[in-house]
């Protein structure tokens, strides 16, 4: 370069000052490949050790998807539905030996009740891990609580039977033990005049666990009366398929004589574990497709009965 004086100088760059800048990107190559490197192996290594870890956390989960209900909550929703300021509920010793059964189900429950009533909410909350499936013989007021309530499960179903003539009803049943009213069939494809053959598919497919029966509302001789539930729920219980083998049916009004003479026929004697108040409960086990009879002395009462009325 030129200086003031015209004169020409010439720089020259020290060989180690070069060197010193190709070593500075030297270093800095190294540390952006050795922190790249990291990051893949960061990478790699957490999608790789996060489904495991879902794994592992879903395998530790509980294996019932929600939790029962806690003992005092049942204890409150039993009392407040015990305690209506009107008639034709259930009373608190009825209420807690159906709350007390479905309590201690085991998840998921299936749940079959015959009549839309006053508890009808209560017994959707108290089984909440389960299915509670209603039956009731009005149309229109099963579309009004499903339309009310969507997380009611409700269908209507037609009665043919009525209360004058439950006395030939329970000896046609006998009579036809053998073909239309096995105490095992599927009663979707049942030609009995007892059984209820027009419910919804799944009921019949369904292995019930509980089964309550507190309809058909009305109790006058022209009216169906609760034969054909009390029939139908011993059908079911004795026709599982998988599930436990025992189901718990409760029948209302167990001190009419319709509900005990038919629990009595269908769902036995033998079978009665509790009655509180108005309601009876019975343990129905499975049973096998070759046996023809609903209880074990129904043969010797049959043939008592056949005998007395013969002489």
């Amino acid at each position: 370069m030129k200086n003031g004086n015209g004169n020409t100088k010439l720089i020259l760059l020290h060989p180690y000052i070069q060197k010193q800048g190709s070593s500075n990107r030297l270093w800095l190559l190294a540390f952006l490949s050795f922190f790249t490197l990291a990051f893949l192996l960061t990478l790699i290594y957490t999608r790789d050790s996060i489904p495991t870890t879902v794994a592992a956390a879903a395998s530790a989960a509980p294996k019932s998807g929600n939790p029962l209900l806690a003992k005092p909550v049942v204890d409150a929703l039993v009392h407040y539905a015990s305690n209506y300021n009107t008639s034709g509920h259930m009373s608190n010793a009825e209420l807690r030996m159906i709350s007390d059964v479905l309590r201690k189900c085991s998840p998921p429950c299936n749940f079959l009740v015959f009549g839309l009533t006053l508890e009808t909410l209560l017994w959707k909350a108290l089984n909440h891990n389960g299915r509670t499936v209603f039956i009731d013989e009005n149309r229109y007021y099963a579309a009004y609580v499903e339309e009310k309530h969507p997380g009611i499960e409700a269908y209507d179903v037609q009665y043919t039977t009525k209360i004058s003539e439950m006395n030939d009803l329970i000896a046609y049943v006998k009579e036809t033990i053998r073909n239309e009213c096995r105490p095992v069939q599927n009663l979707l494809f049942s030609d009995c005049k007892l059984g209820l053959n027009d419910l919804p598919n799944h009921a019949y497919e369904l292995d019930w666990d509980v089964i309550l029966i507190d309809g058909p509302r009305e109790y006058w001789p022209e009216a169906p009366g609760r034969m054909s539930p009390i029939f139908t729920a011993g059908v079911l219980a004795r026709s599982k398929k998988g599930g436990s083998p025992k189901t718990h049916v409760f029948v209302h009004d167990f001190n009419r004589k319709v509900e005990r003479v038919s629990s009595k026929e269908f769902l036995c004697k033998e079978n009665l574990v509790e009655s509180q108040d108005w309601l009876g409960h019975f343990v129905v086990e499975r049973m096998e497709e070759n046996v023809f009879q609903f209880c074990r002395n129904s043969s010797s009462s049959s043939s008592s009965s056949s005998s007395s009325s013969s002489s």
